[in-house]
């Protein structure tokens, strides 16, 4: 291995020189039903960079994006998007805020009796006094930037998969905001569409200049997009740092693995997709104390 240190702690997130981050969650923390699914975090995201939030089912990856876009509200703690408090605003200023960024959902979201240009249109006309000549021409820009200009006057049940995904792009691009949120991405798509929406993903952050949040778990596409990447497991964070230091991390060989602290290891095993490791065995010992005990 030409780097046989790659697990070294990198300096604290508050020492970072630079420009301040447009996303910082500090002490956050979220209880559902007397369980908590998210303790303590802390992360900030810094302009331009694309940050990929990464665990297993249950980790918390998806509640942590829906408390930066304001749909939950934590129990502790603050989140602070674009230099404003979001917990602290209301419902009216919080909308304010929410101009200023765009979410692809999972699914697309797109409605299906509009055609693709209309769903892209439509944030214009809610949200701006744009004459309607305006908005015409700028869902035209915004379906070029994904390759759908030429489909823009089909309906979501006349096109694909991935078309569905890079419509629902067009439209959170559609108020030019300074933050894209992605909700996996690449959730039910071949490779080969997955790939592209990676490259799709990765184009527009350099064009735009935007900051992209990515929830994922798909690795290939992290690694593929990342410039820096959490891991979070059963609600708290175990490392935030750059896809290089994951990728040392995935690669290292097994003797040298085998050394590591149990989280270290635990990241490794989800990045390889190993069937043992920290995983596994806390999964079969949980397995056993429930059967055993019955709780």
């Amino acid at each position: 291995m030409t780097d046989p240190t790659p697990v070294q702690t990198a300096a604290p997130q508050g020492h970072r020189t630079g420009p301040e981050p447009v996303i910082r969650c500090t002490n956050v923390a979220k209880i559902f039903d007397g369980r908590t699914v998210l303790d303590d975090i802390n992360l900030d995201i810094y302009p331009g960079e694309t940050m990929v939030i990464m665990g297993g089912s249950g980790s918390g990856k998806s509640t942590s994006l829906r408390l930066m876009i304001g749909s939950f509200r934590p129990d502790r703690g603050s989140i602070q998007l674009l230099g404003k408090d979001i917990c602290a605003l209301d419902e009216h200023h919080l909308n304010e805020v929410r101009k200023q960024f765009g979410i692809l959902f999972q699914s697309g979201a797109l409605f299906n009796s509009m055609t693709i240009a209309e769903n892209v249109a439509l944030p214009l006309q809610e949200h701006t006094h744009l004459d309607q000549e305006i908005i015409d021409i700028q869902v035209k820009i915004k379906l070029e930037l994904v390759g759908l200009r030429e489909h823009a006057d089909k309906y979501p049940a006349q096109i694909s998969g991935g078309m569905k995904k890079r419509a629902g792009l067009a439209r959170a691009l559609a108020l030019d905001p300074k933050i894209l949120f992605y909700d996996e991405p690449s959730a039910g798509l071949d490779p080969v569409t997955s790939a592209q929406i990676d490259q799709l993903i990765i184009a527009l952050t350099r064009q735009l200049g935007v900051t992209s949040v990515v929830v994922t778990h798909e690795m290939d596409s992290a690694f593929a997009i990342a410039d820096r990447m959490a891991m979070l497991d059963k609600g708290r964070i175990l490392k935030v740092e750059t896809r290089q230091w994951f990728e040392r991390l995935r690669d290292m060989a097994d003797a040298e693995a085998a050394g590591l602290p149990e989280d270290e290891r635990l990241i490794r095993q989800f990045l390889r997709g190993d069937a043992e490791g920290p995983i596994t065995q806390r999964r079969d010992q949980s397995a056993f104390t429930t059967d055993l005990f019955g709780a």
